[in-house]
Parts: C-alpha cells; structure tokens; sequence
C-alpha cells in the first residue's frame, strides 16, 4: 500500500529499521558462510530471498536517497531527490520488477583528470541505484568469502589505512626494506576495459541478478567497446571491479618456509608489488599482463614504475620512502597535500560569507584530511598547518572587525587538533569479513576506530549502541546524543 502526503513522511521515519538490518544482516551472513562452504547453489537461494526481502529493499532505498555521499546527483531523468511518498513508490516498483530490471541509460559527467585528461562519470537514476544497491546487498558477501585477503579497497571493515600498515610491515627496517624495490602499478584505463564476460562468467548469482547486472553493464558501454567497461558512478560498479581483478595479488608469491608470502597490495584498481633484490620484475609484470589481458586490460607502460623503497613513491594519498638509516616514514604526499590546501585557501578567501560560516565549513575538511593522516609522521610546521592557520586568524581577524579573541576562537575552530601515532594502526585479520559472523570481534576492532572518549564509551557499553543495543558492525558512524 502506497502511502501519502504528512502520511508517507511519519509512516517513512517509523519504519523499523533496527529490525531490517538485522534480518538483511542475518541473510548475508547465511550467503557468506555458503559460499564458504561451497555451496553456491544455497548461496543463490539465499540471494533470491534478500532480492525478495522488504527490509533490503527499504534499506536500499534509504542508502541511495538519503546516506550515500552522491544522493543529490541527479541521473537521465532529472531527480536529485525522493520525498516519502516516491520511496514507497519506489519501494513497491522494485518489489514487481527487481527480478526482471530493466535498467535505463546514464547521465554522463566528464571528471578532469591531473594529467590533464577527463573520465566520465557515468550516474544511474535514483530508481536504477536503488536496484543495484539491492543487487549489491545479494553479491558483496558472495564474493567478499571468495576475495583474496591482500585486497582493501572498496570492501566492508577494510580501508586505506589496512594498506598504509600492510606497507610499513613490508617495508620496516626489521625485514630490511632498505633493500627492496616497488613495482607501482596503473592499469590503462581499468573501469572502462574490463570485459563483461569475465564479470558474468566470475558472479556469484542467479538468473534475475545477473541478468539486471547485465543489463547495467550495457547501460553505460562505450560504443567503440561494446564489450568492455563497468559505469564509473553506479553503486555496484566497484565491487564488479573487484570481482574481475580479485586474484591479480597472486601473479607475485613466494615461499618462507611452509608460509606463503604474498607481497601485493591492492585497492581497487591501484596496486604496489614489493619485491626483494632477487626477484625478476619483468617475470612479475608478464604474469600481471597475461592475468589482465584475459580480463580485456592491460598495464599502462608510461605509468607503471620500478622504483627503489629510497626513492620513495606515492600510493593511496601518501608517500612513502625508507630512509638512509632504513627507517620507514610515511607522509601525505606532495599532490594530496596540495589539493587539500587549494580547498582550504578558496574557503579562507572566499568573499561571499563571513568568518563564522568559513569556520564551520573548514572543521570537516581539516579534521578529515587529519582524520586520514593520522597515522602519518606528521610533525613539523608544514602539516601542523601553521601557515593555513595564521593566513585564516588575519583573515577572520578583519572580518570580526579586529576583534582578536573571535578570530582565535573562529582559527581554533576551523583547525581542530587530532591525534596522530605513526604506524599506530592494527590491520584487519587475514581475509576477515564482517560478513562472517565473527559479530565479537567486528564490535570491538570497529570501536577502536573512534577516538579515546567515543572508544571508551563503546568499551562500557559492550561495543554496543546505547540507543538500540545493536552491536557496532556497520557502516554507519556513531553520533553523540546530546544531554
């Protein structure tokens, strides 16, 4: 039943979504550990069911149109947004055609690239994310049981910053990183070469889902390749990306003992091989180009380097190097400490407002650029920001018309501290997944994510919310109530 008007809106905010995620939750547990166990055929089954399920539905719908970072970009037709009404709508569309969706085309949105080329976004409507994200809901624990534990990028309970400490691990005077080499790796153009027969031979799925991730391929081809490409944009597209590249990490293994080594870093479609001095990198990157050739792509020869570890090299936002005295130091690179400081001087020198709205749309950015860095070597005056930080007191300084304690307070605001601890960060376990069940360890490793008070406060709760009582598990973030 649809509903309408101050009715959809009520009938939206008091739906019980503590109950949906747990029974979405419960079924892609259930896929995860079938596929674990080598039975795809209950794992489709299993799919079939979340394809069926109101709550993933309504939770899909939620995700696209109210918390993904994206939901007010419109698609072909125009919406930005849904009011509460649409979503039942929608909601009851899915429900009729998710087992045969036909998806519509794609607004195109040329993104510059720093070497001067462009990339085009690809942006679904709001009704074709929402299918997706459905579909996604059914494929990520499938193939998150299957993905290969050296693979971070785009994937539940892992991050950049499980690369960064894979790095300082690898690299470290312990295991004498001064004498290693690094293959950094591009793949030309990955998103849009990737062969679509590759993806539908390697997707874990029944009929109606593959079909409908068919269809969402075709969507966005390129007509000079109309058998290669996954749309840059759509929800699903980085896990498909995933799905082609997952086993790249083991065209570089070697033996210590009965362990086996595996020194490949991946996120997403960037990639870094370590290699030690005996190891022949032209062998490597033969094994690289034959496993992507078969996936209709190849490695990019102007961009993939060989490069000494005392060279230094960028990845991921950071560079990194091990010094003369085999320390290893990681810091933000050059080019992301650039773009970070052109976003804070155009807010700080922006005419159209005042000090007090510059100050509240500096704060995200400093504490997220941070926030990322965090585990950084990052003292010294140039990531202190002192020099941002003193240009922002004179410019608010005139702006609250010499009034110095406002400026200070405005400065103080705009440029929160956080802490950092070099090399500090516990790497996710093996080829641990939150889909699998391990709901002790997930609540605690994800409380640990939050700074001393907020962290302290989970430990006294039992990793648990003092709201619902769920445990912390998933993506979303905590929030403080306000007394």
């Amino acid at each position: 039943m649809i509903r309408h008007g101050d009715n959809a809106n009520e009938s939206w905010k008091k739906l019980n979504w503590k109950q949906f995620r747990r029974n979405l939750f419960r079924l892609q547990t259930r896929v995860f550990k079938a596929v674990q166990a080598g039975d795809k055929r209950k794992a489709m089954s299993l799919q079939k069911l979340i394809l069926k399920s109101k709550a993933a539905r309504l939770m899909a719908i939620r995700q696209v149109s109210q918390l993904n970072a994206g939901k007010k970009t419109a698609g072909i037709d125009g919406k930005k947004s849904l009011t509460f009404e649409e979503r039942f709508e929608l909601e009851e569309l899915l429900k009729a055609s998710s087992k045969d969706w036909k998806h519509q085309n794609l607004r195109s949105i040329p993104i510059p690239k720093k070497d001067g080329s462009t990339r085009m976004l690809k942006i679904p409507t709001m009704a074709d994310r929402a299918w997706q994200c459905l579909a996604k809901y059914a494929l990520e624990p499938a193939h998150e049981a299957t993905f290969h534990s050296r693979s971070y990028g785009f994937r539940p309970g892992r991050s950049a910053h499980d690369a960064q400490k894979i790095l300082q691990t690898n690299l470290n005077s312990r295991v004498n990183g001064i004498n290693k080499r690094v293959i950094e790796l591009d793949i030309e153009k990955c998103f849009d070469r990737i062969n679509h027969t590759t993806i539908m031979d390697k997707l874990i799925a029944p009929k109606s889902i593959k079909s409908g991730i068919f269809r969402c391929l075709k969507a966005g081809v390129n007509p000079e390749f109309p058998e290669q490409g996954t749309p840059q944009g759509g929800v699903v597209s980085p896990l498909l990306a995933n799905v082609a590249l997952n086993g790249i990490e083991d065209c570089h293994t070697y033996k210590i003992g009965k362990h086996t080594v595996e020194p490949s870093i991946r996120y997403a479609d960037d990639m870094v091989i370590i290699l030690r001095p005996q190891d022949n990198a032209t062998e490597i990157l033969e094994r690289i180009s034959q496993f992507l050739a078969i996936r209709g792509m190849k490695v990019s020869e102007k961009k993939t380097k060989l490069t000494a570890t005392t060279e230094g090299f960028d990845f991921l936002g950071w560079h990194f190097k091990v010094q003369s005295n085999g320390k290893f130091r990681s810091t933000p690179s050059v080019e992301n400490f650039k773009k970070f400081r052109q976003k804070v001087k155009a807010i700080v020198n922006c005419s159209n407002y005042g000090a007090k709205v510059k100050a509240e749309k500096l704060a995200p950015i400093v504490r997220g650029w941070r926030n990322y860095h965090k585990f950084c070597k990052m003292d010294g005056a140039r990531f202190s920001l002192w020099h941002i930080n003193n240009r922002a007191f004179k410019v608010f300084n005139k702006e609250t018309k010499q009034d110095k304690e406002s400026a200070t307070k405005l400065t103080l605001k705009s440029f929160p501290s956080v802490p950092y601890s070099e090399n500090k960060f516990v790497n996710v376990k093996g080829s641990k997944s939150p889909y699998d069940g391990d709901i002790a360890y997930w609540s605690e490793r994800n409380s640990k994510l939050y700074d001393d008070h907020t962290s302290r406060a989970l430990k006294r709760q039992n990793h648990t919310c003092g709201h619902c009582g769920m445990k912390c598990i998933s993506d979303e973030r905590v929030h403080f109530m306000p007394h």
